[in-house]
């Protein structure tokens, strides 16, 4: 290492962000993830006994994956190089490797490659690393807040111990708080500061999870805080001026996307309102399109209301075209209406189920022709092909309707619709048993033509 990195490095440690500094230096330090590091955890066995294998660390931000990563370079025998995906490409990685053959079969050294942010590599810079991992050329630790199953290769997946990585606890931020706030060599402990407890609180509630988060925003406090001659007071509403929003976890492309498009749907479907705006407000506030939100309520009308309520259809396609007209922040108003109203209704997926019945029948069985009565007679040799034969125009009859076959003869009988009782749909179900006790009566006494 140069002198110039030294003295970088150096800095960083004395002069770096509150939650750098603060960085476990070894494993008794690391707090949290509690299912996966411990005494008796699997994980911590294999870094303490030295004999690593490839890692793959996933989950939210500031829960401590690259502490991890750096507590391990702490304990082990082996070199560590940390290469962040944004910046290396393949010739940096390859380089990596090269030197890491050459030390392990020179001198007997193993390496420890740590990439952070792994799930931007593309698949030819993860091939990259597959023959170096499965020989144990190097021992390959990978960082993500991405799902790895959306962004990594499946056999560089296949190579890896996956360890999901949880959001830190209220209770586990306030001790990482308390011990900066008394660390003289790398936290707050020159300072005397005095801090309410309502603060310290505040500082993990608005933080959901992310330690660097909160340090960050602690060390803000201390910075504008009330002082005196010799002390820093930090209040809670020091701290709320601090942190100012509670930082929201939301990435329109990736898992959290997805997942909150899942809810709000299944909450419009479970007919809760108040979890569905919960959750279109979730959304709205981690910048979601309002239109992608739109044209998920136009979905749920059909696919989870449909007839049971033939008004939900037209009133999410309004508040689309009003979102379109008006945009944000007033274009929140006709999406809330909808949201409210469609998880508020009866509720039916009949007629979406019929149409999936028939175009399953559609594709498993042969083409049907369509029956002679019901051929267009608009051009002029359909008469003289018959294609006008016995059809029977429904208005001629009494309440519309008469008796004939719609369906291909091989088909006569076959029922897709089946509708339920829910809302206006059971309207649509009383008018069909009707028809069919009709249909009965005229096959036993047919209508005179």
């Amino acid at each position: 290492m140069d002198l110039i990195t030294l003295g970088w490095e150096k800095k960083i440690k004395e002069e770096g962000p509150l939650a750098r500094r603060m960085r476990p230096e070894n494993l008794s330090h690391f707090v949290g993830q509690g299912k996966i590091i411990g005494p008796g955890k699997p994980l911590q066995k294999i870094i303490e006994s030295d004999h690593l294998v490839s890692l793959l660390f996933y989950g939210p931000p500031g829960t401590g994956k690259t502490s991890l990563a750096k507590v391990i370079a702490s304990v082990t025998k082996a070199d560590f190089v940390q290469v962040n995906a944004i910046a290396a490409g393949v010739k940096e990685v390859r380089s990596v490797i090269d030197e890491a053959r050459d030390n392990w079969s020179l001198h007997d050294k193993r390496t420890i490659l740590f990439i952070d942010e792994i799930h931007r590599f593309n698949k030819a810079q993860q091939d990259v690393l597959l023959a170096a991992v499965e020989q144990g050329t190097v021992i390959f630790i990978g960082a993500t807040t991405e799902n790895p199953f959306f962004y990594l290769t499946a056999p560089l997946l296949s190579r890896l111990r996956l360890f999901p990585f949880e959001p830190l606890q209220k209770s586990e931020i306030v001790a990482l708080m308390k011990e900066a706030l008394v660390d003289s060599d790398r936290g707050l402990g020159k300072i005397k500061i005095i801090i309410d407890p309502e603060a310290l609180d505040y500082f993990a509630d608005k933080a959901n999870g992310d330690a660097r988060a909160a340090l960050n925003a602690l060390e803000m406090a201390a910075l504008i805080g009330e002082g005196e001659e010799d002390s820093i007071t930090i209040t809670a509403d020091t701290a709320a001026k601090a942190m100012q929003k509670r930082l929201l976890r939301y990435d329109r492309d990736c898992d959290s996307h997805f997942d909150m498009a899942s809810a709000f749907i299944k909450s419009i479907r479970g007919s809760d309102p108040d979890a569905a705006l919960y959750w279109m407000a979730r959304m709205l506030k981690g910048g979601e399109d309002p239109l992608f939100i739109a044209r998920r309520l136009i979905i749920s009308a059909s696919e989870d209301i449909g007839n049971a309520d033939p008004h939900a259809l037209p009133l999410a396609v309004a508040a689309a075209q009003a979102v379109q007209m008006i945009g944000l922040p007033e274009g929140r108003i006709p999406l809330a209406q909808a949201a409210a109203y469609l998880a508020s209704v009866p509720k039916s997926n009949a007629a979406y189920l019929a149409l999936e019945e028939a175009m399953k029948m559609v594709e498993e069985e042969e083409n049907r022709s369509v029956p002679d009565h019901l051929k267009d007679s608009s051009y002029k040799s359909a008469k003289k092909m018959g294609h006008v034969v016995d059809y029977r125009y429904p208005h001629d009859y009494p309440e519309h309707y008469t008796a004939q076959e719609y369906l291909p003869p091989a088909l006569v009988g076959k029922h897709f619709y089946h509708p339920t009782a829910q809302g206006r749909e059971g309207e649509l179900q009383s008018y069909l048993e009707n028809i069919s006790k009709t249909e009965r009566e005229q096959k036993d006494h047919p209508p005179e033509e």
